[in-house]
């Protein structure tokens, strides 16, 4: 690290967990995140921020009014642009210094499968139920960590599923495949801040698998109620019958 970086990241590499260290391991690491909307902004605003050396961002959206009030990587005069172009600029404002790749494309088939092993972490910010299934089991495949978030109403909710590692359940096994078309905020409304502290969690936690520090949410699902403001955890198993990750004899 330069004069610059130890400067710029000098407040987390003095946290004893982190240190010259972990910075570096943050510096050297690559992470996919799948939607630059309400979930995807604030966790590539952070990840940026943090020092995260490679960030590939993949939505095949542009930015619309009703976005902004929620989805804080993009501004009022990015209308009409793609997402991961207004993406990459905020990220690339915040920290220059860092590699950030946006592709307009609704990830899916060989390239998932590719980026899937070529990345570190996987944060899927997607809000349908086909691209997640399709993420998690590129992630079982692969054995790449997967940072899952969702957000609607006043309701958010995070876990993070590590195949192949300390028996960890996958999204399949919390949520079943042949199930209805998860809701969206487009449909059901949401209220901004939860999608930035879902998003804002998501980030968080794939920092501390890339460090390798804490305890992360591996067979945990962390629920938020908005409106009370009451933080529930509930505890998950691996499904042994699972279709996505069960050991195959």
């Amino acid at each position: 690290m330069n004069d610059n970086q130890l400067l710029r990241y000098s407040r987390q590499i003095m946290l004893p967990q982190v240190d010259i260290e972990g910075q570096q391991k943050l510096l050297n690491s690559r992470i996919l995140i799948i939607g630059a909307g309400g979930l995807g902004s604030p966790a590539a605003m952070y990840l940026a921020a943090a020092g995260v050396g490679k960030i590939t961002i993949y939505d095949d959206d542009e930015v619309d009014l009703s976005n902004l009030q929620r989805q804080i990587a993009h501004h009022t005069p990015d209308i009409g642009i793609d997402k991961v172009i207004s993406t990459e600029q905020t990220l690339k404002n915040l920290n220059p210094e860092i590699n950030v790749v946006g592709v307009k494309l609704r990830l899916s088939g060989e390239t998932l499968e590719t980026e899937v092993k070529n990345a570190d972490v996987v944060l899927d910010c997607s809000d349908n139920f086909a691209t997640r299934f399709a993420i998690n089991a590129a992630c079982v495949k692969q054995k790449t960590p997967l940072v899952s978030g969702a957000a609607i109403r006043f309701e958010g909710q995070v876990s993070v599923f590590t195949a192949g590692k300390n028996d960890s359940p996958c999204y399949n096994c919390l949520y079943q495949s042949d199930g209805e078309e998860l809701q969206n905020c487009a449909t059901n409304g949401v209220i901004a801040p939860i999608t930035g502290i879902v998003g804002s969690i998501q980030a968080l936690e794939a920092m501390k698998l890339i460090m390798d520090i804490g305890e992360t949410l591996t067979g945990r699902l962390l629920l938020l109620d908005g409106l009370t403001m009451e933080w529930h955890t509930m505890r998950l198993k691996k499904n042994p019958q699972c279709a996505t990750c069960a050991d195959k004899k």
